[in-house]
Order: structure tokens, then sequence, then C-alpha cells
């Protein structure tokens, strides 16, 4: 399952894969176009209203409990709703809004639609936004390889009982300590990042070696056809130490340094002063 943050007039709204459609968190949607002070009691209260006055049994069916992330960091479930579920919701909220939201969420969700049609396309909108960014092309291509690498293993991992989720950190995070003898969160601490993406403020050298480490473990996988979370946690070790010694090799031919606190929104900050 793959997650996304959008901006609509500068408003996060958080969206997830699900069933390759996206779901978009319906509280950051009421958020938007209500302006309450309180989007959750107001989603409360408009629920309520919904199902008593407008028989919306059905249609509430439709809407999801997915696990987004919170604005403390952690995986919470969140009530999600694709975009033909969000419109029929929109009709109940009262906002000058709406009609824009309307046509922005439109255009949000057909381009999904052409991105399962066409995959290309999605690699191509995801340049796009890296180069606005003043992401370097060399760097996009190994941001786009490493995603291709993670999808892999994290198909092997779904195919072979590992739960998403939870399951997936623990094993997400034993393969980084065995790189870069950090867990993610500590890579995030040490490189001062909060709610942003890790690998969107890796080096070069840091996506080399994280892509090692899940490519080492998905062969791993494979090769020793690993069923279940235990045995795939002793191979997320075993592919992660791959990676670590190549690293900690490097460093020792090179005399620096792999692991860095220097961050995309750093470098930005140190070009705007220069």
């Amino acid at each position: 399952m793959g997650h996304d943050l959008i901006v609509f007039e500068g408003n996060n709204i958080r969206r997830t894969l699900y069933n390759n459609e996206w779901y978009f968190s319906v509280i950051d949607v009421v958020q938007v176009l209500s302006e309450s002070k309180n989007a959750r009691r107001y989603w409360s209260d408009l629920k309520i209203k919904l199902k008593e006055k407008e028989g919306f049994d059905e249609l509430y069916e439709k809407i999801v409990q997915l696990k987004l992330e919170a604005p403390d960091g952690k995986m919470r479930e969140t009530d999600c709703a694709n975009a033909e579920t969000l419109f029929r919701i929109l009709q109940s909220i009262p906002s000058k809004k709406a009609e824009p939201f309307k046509r922005w969420l439109a255009k949000v969700g057909y381009e999904r639609v052409q991105e399962i049609e066409n995959p290309e396309l999605a690699q191509q909108r995801m340049r796009e936004l890296y180069r606005a960014k003043g992401y370097s092309d060399a760097w996009i291509e190994k941001r786009i390889r490493g995603i291709a690498i993670r999808d892999e293993l994290t198909d092997e991992w779904k195919n072979r009982g590992v739960k998403e989720g939870r399951e997936y950190s623990i094993l997400t995070a034993e393969i980084s300590k065995a790189t870069f003898g950090l867990t993610p969160s500590e890579y995030k601490d040490l490189k001062g990042l909060h709610r942003e993406n890790l690998r969107d403020h890796m080096t070069d050298l840091e996506l080399i070696f994280t892509m090692l480490g899940e490519a080492s473990t998905k062969e791993i996988v494979q090769n020793t056809n690993a069923h279940g979370f235990t045995k795939n946690q002793i191979a997320a070790k075993r592919g992660g130490k791959i990676a670590g010694d190549a690293r900690r090799q490097l460093e020792i031919e090179s005399g620096k340094k792999v692991i860095t606190e220097k961050n995309y929104l750093q470098q930005q900050q140190l070009k705007q002063i220069s």
C-alpha cells in the first residue's frame, strides 16, 4: 500500500492506495471544507446526520479504516473514502470551496486511473515533482529505482504471510539497522526530520546502500523460500548485513562516512543563503 500527501489550496490531505485506488482522509477533507476548529467533532456530527436523515448506511459501508500517518508521526486508523464516496459527502458540507474542491478531486482521481493504465506516467509525474523541488536527474533516477526495489520486496513479504503495517515496519527497521546501524526513526532524528520522508533526504550513497540492503533481502527471501514473519526477519537482518559490510568497506577505502546528518531541506537553505 502506497502513501502520499497532496495539497489543496495550502492544506495537506492524506491519501493512500487501497485496492489500486486512492482513498483520502475524510477528516482532512472535512477540515478543508468546513474550516471547523474541531474537524473530528464536525465529521462525527455529520455522520449521525447523514445516517439518520439521509439514509447514509449504504454509502457509509464504503468508508474504510486505513492507517495513515498522524501528526505525531505514528500510523493510526483513519476514516478514508474514495473519490466517489467523497463526492457524496461533499454535498452535505456547505462551503464556498466545494466546487473547486470537486474539480481538484476529479483531476486527482483521474490521474490515478491513468497511472494504473500506464505505470510509466506515474514515474514521469514523480520525476517532474522532484525536479520542481530542485533534485538532480541523477538523484531522481536512484530514488525511482529505489522505490521499484522496495515494491518488489514488499510484494514478496505480502505473498509470504508478512502483515502490512507493523510487521513491514519492523522488517524495514531490521534492514536499516544492519545497513546503517540506525533504525529509520533514529536516522530521521540524526537528519533533523519530522514528518518528512527519510529517503527524500538521503544522499546518493545512502540511497544506493538502502537499495542494496532491500535488494539483498529480497534475494535471500526468495532463495531460502522464507515464509512468515520470523523467517523474513532473519532474512532482513542478513540482507541488511550485506549492505552494512559493503558500506563499512567503502568507508575504510574512501576515508569518508556514508551516513550523514545532511538533509535536502538544509542543502536548499544553504543554496538560498549563498
